[in-house]
């Protein structure tokens, strides 16, 4: 009973000593005859209402127009020679190869509409001692063509080109005393084509297009009559006419993309089927490829090649060239 009686008594004498503790602490005290010195605060002050009055801003104009033209164009220039010395026993004739190409495409894309200018000029020349000169290359390929967006990929086109060449072409051979003599077979509009036509247009990527003609009009012209050498009939044109008209449906498919670093795969397939001799399936078929690999800002290497099945040339046997250059390229803009 004593023990219990001790142990109450400890508990309200703590209790007590805590409430008396928790009064102190908030106990208030008078700093009103108090001389304390406050710092004073750095921030300014300012007593009143503040008053905010709007403020005219002048918009700026920003003098900006959306072009939407691209153009790009490519000059290449390769130069090759060899020279012997008269006492050379490895065999060999001097020379000198010249070769030059331009390149430029113009692309105007707005909306669902677009349109595409592209022009191609190459033109080369070889000259062998102790024998005339002879071309390695020479075309003038100028292609427009305007679309409208029908869907994701289709597209309703409408276009026209032009080929030719620039120079006069030869046909070499030997007379009997060995010397070499040329006869004219071709030059600038003998012959020309003027190739127009209508369709749809397939172009699921950006690097990728197939044009399907349906409606397609060639022009072939024989401006000159020096290239017929006794023949009644060149290039489909007869002896005495200017030019010959065809119908046809004309597929063409392009691509042009860069396949590596620095190497740029270019293709162009184009098939002709004129509409009076489709019953005897006379196709023409043309396939120019060409590659370039870039060796520094101004050299690249390119090697190009084309395909001709055509029997209005003279021939019903595919022909083919292939050229293999070093030399200068230079691109506009960089």
């Amino acid at each position: 009973m004593k023990n219990c009686l001790a142990a109450i008594i400890l508990i309200l004498s703590f209790c007590s000593t805590k409430l008396y503790a928790q009064e102190i602490d908030t106990i208030p005290i008078s700093t009103k005859d108090l001389n304390i010195k406050l710092k004073r605060s750095p921030l300014p002050s300012r007593q009143g209402p503040l008053n905010f009055e709007p403020v005219k801003i002048k918009p700026l104009v920003v003098n900006a127009k959306i072009n939407y033209w691209k153009t790009r164009t490519n000059i290449g220039i390769n130069v090759n020679q060899a020279q012997f010395s008269n006492n050379w026993k490895g065999g060999g004739t001097n020379s000198v190869a010249v070769g030059g190409l331009l390149n430029w495409k113009a692309e105007y894309n707005k909306d669902s509409y677009s349109y595409v200018s592209e022009l191609v000029l190459q033109y080369g020349k070889i000259k062998n001692k102790d024998q005339l000169q002879k071309k390695t290359n020479d075309r003038i390929f100028w292609d427009n063509k305007a679309s409208f967006q029908l869907s994701k990929s289709w597209f309703f086109f409408g276009s026209i080109s032009f080929e030719s060449q620039f120079d006069k072409g030869f046909r070499y051979f030997r007379d009997g005393n060995g010397d070499e003599q040329q006869v004219l077979i071709s030059q600038f509009m003998a012959p020309g084509y003027l190739t127009e036509s209508i369709g749809f247009e397939y172009k699921p990527v950006k690097y990728f297009s197939t044009r399907i003609g349906t409606g397609t009009a060639r022009q072939t012209f024989v401006l000159d009559t020096a290239v017929y050498d006794n023949k009644n009939e060149v290039y489909a044109v007869e002896k005495g006419k200017k030019f010959k008209n065809e119908l046809a449906f004309q597929i063409v498919s392009a691509f042009d993309k860069d396949i590596f670093t620095n190497t740029n795969l270019k293709a162009r397939y184009a098939m002709f089927i004129p509409y009076k001799d489709f019953q005897s399936k006379k196709i023409d078929h043309r396939l120019d490829i060409a590659l370039t690999a870039k060796i520094n800002r101004f050299m690249n290497t390119s090697l190009t090649g084309v395909l001709l099945f055509d029997d209005d040339t003279g021939t019903n046997k595919i022909q083919a060239n292939q050229t293999l250059a070093l030399g200068f390229g230079f691109t506009f803009p960089r």
